[in-house]
């Protein structure tokens, strides 16, 4: 029997009783864990329990927060809140939680993707898995397969409660504007996909660099790239609704756009339907101004924007992309790991 697999029977048997789990650490889990899903368990239990019970807390102090929210909105009226309501609405800790949540991907890349692999080769553990009957392929799906779900879990339920605590103001952009990183990252699926791409990618750079320190530094570098590339790629996801006016460009000519719809561009119409940018005729004067629109026959505005309520859409189709890019890197991981894990 292998030593991989073996759980401490000279059978090869799991023994009853409390010492099928060693010291105890991890014993709930243990009871219903078998060879290699045990000692995968077993090896990165510190951290795994580590995330499971720092999500349970921040999801219950969410959760709490909420109800006090709730009471404060219902002073004005929720869910058809009055006038006012946002003057002292207290949007610090929600700010908070989201930023906290925008953090993970890069905490839990850094502290867990990278150590994954690189801590065993570092330390030569990994060169048990050779002379085991295990595959290196099952050792590999196993540990991969165990870290993402505990981690997909993990993030998913903190994305839950923020969105389900963000929903009553979702649609006012003075507490949080959804376009923004800190809102849209933050809730829906997105929180999921981001996390788990650069867990897996951290788990790459470890299995390639060899070295936990070197790995971990490197995935940093890594998941802040992510974050800035998706940042710029975000907004792209939307479908623009285009608005076009002819009455001119005073106060009361603009386009009622709706709430909380985010501006993507703003530009005059001429008479020839050409789109000029609204501040080429920033004058110093209010004469001067209007003496710049005539010359260039401003007719109206010309604008591009994405509504609300394409957010949710817009979540899913991102995190289906990010979650494809996951899969690929994991493909790789495999397929290297397969020959080249030692």
């Amino acid at each position: 029997m292998s030593a991989m697999t073996d759980t401490g029977s000279p059978h090869g048997q799991a023994p009853a009783g409390p010492s099928r789990t060693g010291s105890g650490a991890g014993r709930g889990i243990g009871l219903r864990l078998r060879g290699m899903k045990w000692l995968i368990w077993r090896q990165h239990r510190a951290a795994y329990w580590t995330l499971l019970a720092t999500t349970l807390v921040a999801v219950a102090v969410m959760v709490y927060e909420r109800d006090q929210m709730v009471t404060y909105l219902e002073g004005y009226g929720w869910p058809r809140l009055k006038p006012g309501w946002e003057e002292r609405f207290d949007k610090v800790s929600l700010g908070l939680f989201a930023q906290l949540i925008g953090f993970t991907p890069i905490v839990i890349g850094v502290f867990l993707g990278a150590p994954l692999l690189a801590g065993d080769l570092e330390s030569g553990t990994a060169k048990l898995v050779t002379t085991q009957s295990a595959s290196r392929v099952r050792w590999l799906t196993t540990k991969l397969g165990m870290t993402a779900l505990v981690v997909g879990t993990s993030t998913a339920a903190l994305s839950a409660a923020f969105t389900w605590w963000w929903s009553p103001v979702k649609s006012s952009s003075s507490v949080m504007d959804w376009s923004d990183g800190t809102a849209f990252d933050s809730s829906g699926p997105v929180p999921v996909g981001l996390t788990l791409l650069t867990l897996i990618g951290g788990v790459a750079i470890g299995m390639l660099l060899r070295r936990t320190l070197l790995s971990m530094v490197v995935t940093l570098g890594f998941a802040v790239a992510v974050q800035v590339v998706w940042s710029r790629f975000r907004m792209s996801l939307g479908d623009a609704v285009t608005v076009n006016t002819g009455k001119g460009v005073g106060d009361d000519a603009f386009p009622k756009l709706p709430d909380s719809a985010h501006v993507l561009d703003q530009s005059y119409v001429t008479s020839s339907g050409d789109h000029i940018g609204w501040g080429s005729c920033s004058e110093a004067t209010e004469k001067a101004t209007n003496a710049c629109l005539d010359k260039a026959q401003v007719v109206g505005w010309h604008i591009e924007y994405i509504p609300i309520t394409q957010m949710s859409s817009m979540q899913w189709l991102g995190t289906s992309l990010l979650l494809a890019l996951t899969a690929g890197v994991t493909a790789f991981v495999v397929l290297w790991g397969r020959k080249r894990v030692v």
